[in-house]
């Protein structure tokens, strides 16, 4: 709209100029000298010759503003033409760059929608992934649980088995025990009798043999007995005589007594008296006398020695 109000206008403009060239010329013609009808006469020719000639350059003119005009008109119909074109190219540039950003919006809705496909996708496959993984984890599980169970049945069928075996084994070893236990009772049974025999006769020989060897200890212990009470008696006798060889005698211990208990080391030697009863100036003069004579006769022999070192004895002043 805006290429055709230019044409127009240029087309208006033109016209005016030229009408205003016409115009111009009209007006070098010299009115104000009015020829005579002489001079008319004979010049009538040239004036007419002026007027074809002006004629000619106004032809001439009109011919140059008609190629002017038609080459105004050529420019406006290109200039139109470019105007046009570059509207039609700036609006195919426009359609295009709209097209553009409609195909970049669809595009960046395409991305965004594959994007949100893609995340979901990538959810479910990741839900997918972890039913997997779970459902491998039960599959698992469940294959660990049967071969437990297998191994469990397998271990109980092993051990039944051997226990079979081994009840079969104890019961062949029960039945084989039993029947070595019959014939050792038999062959014990037989054995304990001959002992028994055996015994019963060594008894009877032993408890003889012990019977004869009693009744010749008890003459043998009789006798040495008999010997360790003489013995015992004259070592007392001995350590009496000692103990009053060794008195400091007064009278006032006439027809008292003391009872003293000494001690004695294997050599005689008095290591401990004690008065246990009696007279305390007899008591007091026998334990002197005792730790005066040191040492006391003990007999050689173990066995009289046992009876002589732990002696209690009666102490009893003798007076002239």
């Amino acid at each position: 709209m805006a290429g055709q109000s230019d044409l127009k206008l240029s087309v208006i403009i033109s016209a005016i100029l030229h009408i205003g060239v016409i115009a111009v010329l009209a007006l070098n013609v010299d009115f104000n000298n009015k020829p005579t009808s002489t001079m008319m006469s004979q010049t009538k020719a040239p004036p007419v010759q002026a007027v074809v000639v002006d004629q000619q350059k106004v032809d001439d003119y009109v011919q140059k503003l008609k190629a002017d005009k038609a080459e105004t008109a050529r420019k406006e119909r290109e200039h139109q033409a470019e105007l046009e074109r570059q509207a039609d190219a700036a609006k195919k540039a426009r359609e295009q760059e709209q097209a553009r950003i409609q195909k970049l919006a669809e595009e960046r809705k395409q991305q965004e929608l594959d994007a949100k496909q893609a995340a979901n996708a990538a959810k479910a496959a990741q839900l997918k992934a972890q039913q997997e993984q779970k459902r491998a984890q039960q599959a698992e599980a469940d294959r660990k649980l049967k071969e437990q169970q297998r191994q469990q049945a397998e271990d109980a069928a092993r051990k039944a088995e051997e226990k079979r075996k081994t009840e079969e084994a104890a019961a062949k070893k029960a039945e084989a025990d039993r029947k070595a236990r019959e014939d050792a009772a038999r062959k014990a049974k037989a054995e304990a009798d001959r002992k028994a025999k055996a015994d019963a006769e060594r008894r009877r020989q032993e408890q003889e043999l012990a019977d004869a060897m009693a009744a010749e200890q008890s003459a043998v212990s009789a006798a040495r007995n008999k010997q360790l009470q003489s013995e015992l008696d004259k070592y007392k006798a001995m350590i009496t005589s000692t103990i009053q060889r060794n008195l400091v005698l007064d009278e006032a211990m006439r027809g008292k007594t003391c009872r003293v208990d000494i001690k004695l080391a294997p050599d005689g030697f008095v290591t401990s008296v004690q008065t246990t009863g009696g007279d305390p100036v007899v008591c007091r003069a026998a334990k002197a006398a005792i730790n005066k004579a040191g040492r006391l006769p003990v007999s050689p022999e173990a066995d009289v020695y046992q009876l002589l070192k732990d002696i209690n004895l009666e102490v009893r002043p003798e007076f002239n």
